[in-house]
Parts: C-alpha cells; structure tokens; sequence
C-alpha cells in the first residue's frame, strides 16, 4: 500500500490516493456564482495532471449563505450545466468528482437564529443534493468545518439552542446533518458516495471522534478530517497536543487518531506539500488519503506526476 495504489468505494475507482482538497477560486468566478471557461480549464488541467479525486470547491446551497459575492452556487437549476461540465471534464480523465456543498453561517450567534431560518436552509441543501446528482458529480461532501454553518450547529460553544437544531449532547447538536443524510439517503446508490468535511475540534478532538462515529452510522462514506470551531473560539489559540515522535502537524495528527475509531476511509490535509509526507501518511495507515492543496496550484498543475517520479527514484524502481 503506498500513495499510488488504487482504492475504491462502493462502484467508484480511485486511481490513487491523492487528493485535491476544496479550494474556493475566488479569483476566477464573477459575482453570478456560475462557472466559466477558466474554472472549467483549472479543473481540467487538476484531472489532467493525475490526481486520484477532485473535490470540487464550496459551492453554495443559497445566495443569502455565500462566503463571498463571487462563490459557486448551486442556489437554482440554471448551475446544472456549468457545474455539469466540470463533472464531464473530470471523468473524460477518469478521475471521480464530488462537490463540497456549503453555506458559510452567520456572523451573530447561531443560538438566536430563528429555527424557521434554518428548516428553509436545510431544504435549499436537500435541493442541491439532488441538483449536484444531477450535474455527474460522483458524490456530494458536505461542509461541516472551518466555523460555516454546521461547524456552527455541531459546536457546543457556539450551538446553546433547545430546539430541534440544539441539545446537551453532540448527537442531539447533529440534528443538521443527520436530517439532511436521512431525507437525501435515496440518492446514494453504489454509484454515488457521501463525503463529510469535518471539523475534528469542536471543541475538543474527543467530540470530533464522536461525531466521526456518529456519521459513520448515519452512512457516511467518506470523512475528510479538518478544523472546527476550538476551544476558546479562536483558531490561534488551541492545537492539539501532538506526540514528540508524530512528525506532521497537529491537524492531520486528528485525522490519524479519528482513523482509529471508525471504519470509514479517511482523508487528512493540512500543510502537506512533499512526496515523503504523503507516502509516509499512506504507508503508515495515518489516513487512505492525502490532500494536497496549495502545492498543486504551480503553473504546470504537475504535483501528482512529480511525487510519482521521486517516489520511485526513492524506492530504486521505474514501475
């Protein structure tokens, strides 16, 4: 087992185990939120260098929910077609594609938010399940990190409502999630696979481990292990404690220790740029994928192709 050996989940194929993680382009996307040629080319030139899965960027479920004016959306059907052709792009390289779908929260307290504001959010997210299935994705992630909207609701610092959204313990404060996965379960046949982006610290890792076992038996097929919301609610302030002989960082040290306590493949992220650390995640069972992020955003979009050429200049091999 090692960074380039295939995988699978349920009829999807992966041809290995590199991961280009979410990574909202910004800079390419007007305000309408639709894709144009130049997003279509970037994620051609990602499937073209040989990644093993695409995750398509944070797309977003209503325009009212938007990180910025310029984000992809998929608010309504007239996205299917742009966001389609992404999908087509990937599989003409054989690469599978999910779609991060994403709504970024409120800037004021997620507890004082009315309960009817939420149930028209959770059925914009059913909505776009079923439109992001229908563009030729290979599966859906949802958002569940980096303090947007469920990372708001998973939270028990920021999550105090007694309504359905809230309670005492992290399985009553998954209500979201665990609604949105049983009212969209229809849509994930052998074909079509259920990522979950999750944020291991909210606050603490040991509630990241429990919502991890939670999601995997709500069904779960994927969980891609990143931040939440920590302790003390600054980002900065807190990082898990890591092991002197743990040479990564304290990030995909949560997703190596979440692997532990669930069945499901996982995939970790975070700072990891050379060939040696995604090897050495992979054939230590750390994690089944490795995110590769910005160090994939050269010109020549060739990280893939260059981890494999030192890979094997490493191992003595030319196979």
């Amino acid at each position: 087992m090692n960074l380039f050996s295939p995988y699978k989940i349920k009829n999807i194929s992966f041809k290995n185990r590199i991961v280009l993680p979410p990574m909202v382009r910004f800079s390419i996307l007007e305000n309408d939120g639709y894709v144009n040629d130049e997003l279509i080319e970037y994620y051609e030139n990602l499937a073209k260098a040989g990644n093993g899965l695409i995750i398509v960027e944070a797309t977003c479920v209503c325009q009212n929910g938007k990180l910025r004016d310029n984000q992809l959306g998929i608010w309504d059907d007239t996205f299917i077609e742009g966001l389609g052709r992404i999908a087509e792009v990937c599989k003409k390289y054989s690469v599978p594609s999910i779609i991060q779908l994403h709504h970024a929260g409120f800037k004021w307290n997620i507890s004082e938010v009315e309960e009817n504001v939420l149930d028209e959010i959770l059925d914009k997210f059913v909505i776009a399940f079923y439109r992001a299935k229908k563009c030729g994705f290979d599966g859906i992630e949802i958002h569940g990190a980096h303090t947007y909207l469920i990372s708001q609701l998973n939270n028990s610092q920021t999550n105090t409502r007694t309504d359905k959204y809230g309670g005492k313990s992290n399985f009553e404060r998954l209500y979201f999630s665990r609604e949105l996965i049983s009212r969209t379960r229809y849509l994930f046949d052998d074909n079509f696979i259920l990522a979950y982006r999750l944020g291991a610290n909210e606050p603490l890792l040991e509630d990241g481990i429990e919502f991890a076992k939670i999601l995997e038996k709500e069904g779960v097929d994927l969980l891609d292990i990143s931040t939440g919301i920590p302790k003390e609610g600054v980002r900065s302030q807190i990082k898990v404690e890591v092991p002197n002989d743990f040479h990564l960082n304290w990030v995909v040290y949560m997703a190596s220790v979440i692997k532990k306590y669930v069945n499901l493949p996982i995939i970790c992220v975070n700072q990891i740029k050379i060939e040696e650390d995604a090897s050495f995640i992979i054939e230590n069972n750390l994690a089944d994928f490795v995110a590769i992020g910005r160090a994939q955003l050269g010109k020549d979009f060739s990280w893939p192709e260059r981890a494999l050429k030192n890979y094997k200049k490493r191992k003595g091999t030319s196979k």
